[in-house]
């Protein structure tokens, strides 16, 4: 029998990119976001709004209702905590309520979706990978509540994976710059800036969104059985390399 998934953010770069690799391995993959986007290979799709969901118990167990309706009789191996904020700014620049929306979606809905699917992974000894960042471990200005907010996620993956024990494994995903339409979206015009980017990764380039999914896709593989609690950097080297003055 197939396996299912649930992705968040199935609409993002990232996010379509995880559908596409999961369901071309075969698994019945459920996508949800704000809307579906055309030509989305999911099995199933379930509107929702993480925001929503993250701040409402009614709306959680609305959410994770819809979701076991969507794996139908496919058991639910797998939840890719993948949908996120990232809100830019500095300490000044961001408000009180950016920040809360930050944290609601890129780490509470993570917390709340587990726990709500958590007896369904549970019977299946699933797998979650949340979707980090090297953010959680080194940033730059302008990303004081995306880089908090994925640092709580590091930890919370770390913190899932002791609760939880034997009976589902966590793991965290955390990739450097990856070539979404977003990114690219921002380097319009600027393809210098863009190649310097690439430049500072000693692999010489950023990731691919496919990249970044069929990381996600192995890390749920039985072959990592005894993988929990870790964080794998998908991060082309750039978090091993020194940038001082020369």
């Amino acid at each position: 029998m197939a396996k299912s998934v649930l992705v968040t953010g199935a609409a993002g770069g990232i996010g379509s990119a995880l559908v596409s690799e999961f369901a071309a391995a075969g698994w019945h993959v459920i996508g949800t976001d704000l809307r579906r986007p055309a030509h989305l290979p999911a099995s199933q799709f379930v509107e929702a709004d993480l925001l929503e969901v993250a701040s409402n118990e009614n709306a959680l167990a609305a959410f994770v209702e819809k979701i076991k309706a969507a794996a139908g009789k496919f058991p639910l191996n797998a939840l890719i905590n993948n949908a996120a904020l990232q809100i830019l700014g500095s300490v000044a620049d961001v408000s009180l309520e950016d920040w809360d929306r930050s944290l609601r979606v890129n780490v509470t809905a993570p917390f709340a979706i587990t726990r709500g699917l958590l007896p369904s992974l549970a019977e299946a000894a699933g797998v979650i990978v949340n979707i980090g960042s090297v953010h959680a471990q080194a940033t730059k200005a302008g990303f004081v509540s995306y880089a908090t907010s994925k640092a709580a996620l590091h930890g919370l993956t770390k913190a899932l994976a002791v609760d939880l024990g034997n009976r589902v494994r966590v793991i965290c995903l955390a990739p450097a710059a990856v070539a979404t339409d977003m990114l690219l979206a921002g380097f319009e015009g600027n393809p210098e800036g863009l190649k310097a980017l690439g430049s500072v990764h000693p692999v010489g380039r950023i990731a691919t969104p496919t990249e970044v999914a069929r990381a996600a896709l192995a890390l749920t593989s039985p072959d990592l059985s005894f993988a929990t609690g870790s964080t794998f950097w998908l991060d082309g080297g750039v978090l091993s390399r020194l940038h001082d003055p020369a």
